[in-house]
């Protein structure tokens, strides 16, 4: 069982008439560029957070360096985060001239250890950016409570985050701006490229907005400050908004097929997610962990067709491009030691039943045989 591309075609069959009525509807209203389409999705999707403003861009990359920018974080800037994470987090700390600084996850949630942050923070510390990895959130109190104090302030990376609550607030709604991820494969997904960084101070919004089209207040008038070409396209938007009405579903599905793996997999060796306190988790990827996690993958491919990703294998910090932080991998240790175990199961909300007990009967025969 090769994947389907991660839900996209199986969804898309499901999907298949509303999302061409989406793109009908763009292309017959005449407004192709922040029209009516990326506006009311802005509107749905900041009332869906609770917050009062959303500023839909290109990409979740973007929407991260946009939101640092809107922020206050200048270049020298040091921007506190973690390297168990997808690149683009460090890429667009390093896009805005900030220094990323790094501290380790916990080993159980392999989220941020925010008992780490206080002693990370210097002179130069600007900003903190938690990571809800994997479909839950950071523990956001701590956090709140160093940047009220130091005068900082926190941007929340929500890429893989949608609808993840941490003791009933929302993914997005915690920090001073939260920025989002519409990639195909995300639990709130595009079938495109697509971003949104979301904030409840009017001030941030209007830098946003400013930041995402040129730096321009008006259309195509004076720069006040140089900004991007970073705009939601309106046929992802409009898709977005149709897709934004499921989105409970998608997490309610998923967490079936959480719930499932979780069962299944109980006193096998294979190490399944634990849930924070307090914590809703969506699931966006089902990482588990297997000391023989790279012989379990060999055999499932070369012996039974069955692609698992491995998010991720190699963390920033040991990344030949990030070599000028000067970070080594015992630097960061649980991190390094976690990025040789952990590998991801198939989930997405159009697996079905049966396919997940393939998987499941599989991997529980390889690694019983290990």
């Amino acid at each position: 069982m090769t994947q389907h591309v991660w839900g996209y075609l199986p969804e898309y069959e499901k999907e298949r008439a509303e999302i061409l009525e989406a793109v009908d509807t763009v292309f017959s209203s005449g407004q192709l560029v922040l029209g009516k389409s990326v506006s009311a999705f802005e509107q749905e999707f900041a009332a869906y957070h609770g917050v009062g403003h959303c500023v839909g861009v290109d990409n979740g990359t973007n929407a991260i360096v946009l939101g640092l920018r809107a922020l206050g974080v200048q270049p020298g800037d040091e921007v506190i985060t973690v390297s168990n994470t997808a690149a683009p987090t460090v890429i667009a700390i390093d896009a805005v001239g900030a220094k990323p600084v790094f501290v380790d996850i916990d080993p159980d949630t392999y989220l941020m250890d925010v008992d780490q942050v206080a002693a990370a923070i210097t002179p130069r510390t600007r900003c903190l950016l938690p990571v809800h990895l994997y479909g839950q959130c950071v523990d956001m109190a701590p956090l709140e409570a160093l940047a009220a104090e130091h005068g900082l302030v926190v941007l929340e990376d929500c890429a893989q985050a949608h609808g993840a609550r941490h003791h009933g607030r929302i993914a997005g709604s915690m920090g001073d701006a939260a920025a989002f991820s519409f990639y195909p494969t995300k639990v709130l997904g595009a079938y495109g490229d697509g971003g949104a960084t979301v904030t409840d101070d009017a001030e941030v919004d209007a830098r946003l907005r400013r930041l995402r089209f040129y730096g321009m207040e008006d259309r195509y008038y004076v720069v006040e400050t140089p900004g991007h070409n970073s705009r939601l396209d309106e046929v992802q938007a409009e898709i977005l908004r149709r897709k934004l009405t499921r989105l409970d579903d998608y997490v309610a599905r998923r967490r079936a097929i959480a719930d499932r793996y979780a069962e299944a997999f109980e006193g096998t060796g294979i190490v399944t997610p634990r849930t924070a306190p307090g914590n809703e988790h969506v699931y966006y990827v089902y990482v588990v962990r297997h000391p023989q996690r790279d012989r379990i993958i060999e055999t499932l491919k070369k012996e039974h067709d069955i692609a698992l990703n491995i998010s991720y294998p190699w963390p920033v910090h040991i990344q030949s491009g990030f070599s000028h932080l000067g970070y080594t991998k015992d630097d960061l240790p649980v991190t390094t030691r976690l990025a040789d175990e952990i590998f991801s199961l198939p989930m997405y909300p159009s697996l079905t039943d049966a396919e997940q007990e393939r998987v499941i009967e599989t991997v529980r025969d390889v690694a019983g045989r290990l």
